[in-house]
């Protein structure tokens, strides 16, 4: 029983229900001006279905009104874009106004309905009832007319839940997404969670960055017992620091904004603080940087920046301060990048860490490719990233 009256404590239900009468107030208005033909609106809404903006009204009426949260992804918010989309809006209004009238009749008559069979009961015969026309035997008044009396109540009861959950039904059919809606939506869901991932590549890549130069200064600075060497340790921390604290605070402004771009990311052509910072670290580099990088499209010299820094990363990380080869050619169609370093005792075999499958990924995701592992007793990361 408790169950059966759960509806009547919902704001949903009562709120589907103002839904339900809304149309009738134009036909309330239209009778006045012409009660001969009360299905008149049942024509206006036609153009007006067909206007896009409607659609987008429909809509969000449904979503505040008929679903329990306000928000279902069932239910578009966004103008009609095709025609298909129309006539499903006009078909929408059509069903709205046939639903009103039944939600209308069921509000009024019901509870006449049931006010007359207690009256019945009590001796009193209306005499201008219809119902009493449908139905003889209820002019002659007896007082087992009272027991009737909670009947159409009950309908009423049902009248209002089950009109409500069809409008609600009814409504994700007809103003729901199209398939260039859900396909956009789609799109937009891949997007942030391409966002996602590479938002976590690049903490990754920052902040292991940094902590690897600072663990690495920290450890050389004590062992050498030099206090000018102690100096330079400590300044390359504080850079290397500052420029983590940078990244970070980036990313988490795109994560507190996520409708907001990235920007700001560092490019290849800044690869030079990269490797100043693994000098720093104790690192031997040698570079060679050719072709015009700062001509490069956005994405593949971002994530060539970040390809580097891992691999910088993965070089003092695993190696210590070893002598490093770079080379970096940007040609016509392609992007070439390889680091080289000397094997050592610590350095990882193929295909550990998350650093290499991030750099595998990263160019992957560029239409690239990336081979890591040993040659020529030296641990090389080599990448390619097509420029078209």
């Amino acid at each position: 029983m408790v169950r059966l009256l759960r509806p009547l404590t919902r704001g949903t239900t009562y709120t589907r229900f103002v839904h339900l009468w809304v149309p009738m107030l134009a036909t309330s208005v239209w009778m006045l001006i012409d009660p001969s033909a009360p299905w008149a609106t049942a024509l206006m809404v036609v153009p007006l279905g067909l206007i896009p903006a409607v659609r987008r009204g429909e809509g969000v009426q449904a979503q505040f009104m008929l679903t329990r949260s306000g928000q279902d992804p069932a239910v578009s918010v966004v103008p009609s874009a095709t025609w298909r989309d129309r006539m499903r809006t006009v078909l929408w209004l059509e069903v709205r106004v046939a639903l009103g009238w039944a939600a209308a009749g069921a509000t009024v008559w019901l509870p006449l309905i049931a006010v007359d069979l207690i009256r019945v009961s009590a001796g009193h015969v209306p005499d201008d009832n219809p119902f009493l026309e449908l139905f003889p035997p209820v002019a002659r008044p007896h007082w087992a007319y009272a027991l009737l009396a909670p009947l159409p109540l009950i309908v009423l009861y049902g009248a209002v839940v089950g009109l409500g959950e069809l409008v609600a039904v009814i409504a994700r059919r007809l103003l729901g997404p199209s398939a260039a809606e859900r396909v956009t939506a789609l799109e937009e869901r891949t997007e942030r969670l391409l966002e996602r991932t590479r938002i976590a590549h690049e903490l990754h890549d920052s902040i292991g960055h940094a902590l690897t130069v600072a663990v690495v200064q920290a450890g050389a600075a004590r062992a050498a017992k030099d206090p000018a060497f102690t100096d330079r340790a400590l300044l390359a921390i504080e850079d290397t620091g500052r420029t983590a604290l940078e990244d970070l605070e980036r990313v988490l402004g795109v994560l507190r904004e996520a409708g907001r771009p990235a920007s700001g990311q560092p490019a290849l052509v800044e690869a030079d603080r990269l490797m100043e910072s693994a000098r720093a670290s104790g690192a031997r580099i040698e570079a060679e940087l050719t072709g015009p990088l700062e001509t490069l499209p956005g994405p593949v010299s971002r994530e060539g920046y970040r390809i580097l820094q891992e691999a910088l990363t993965n070089v003092l990380r695993h190696a210590g301060p070893v002598p490093v080869r770079i080379r970096v050619a940007a040609g016509d169609r392609t992007l070439r990048l390889e680091v080289r370093n000397p094997m050592t005792a610590r350095t990882p075999g193929p295909g550990r860490g998350s650093g290499l499958r991030g750099i595998r990924e990263r160019a992957a995701l560029l239409g690239g490719r990336a081979r890591t592992g040993p040659d020529d007793g030296d641990w090389q990361v080599h990448v390619e990233l097509p420029l078209r």
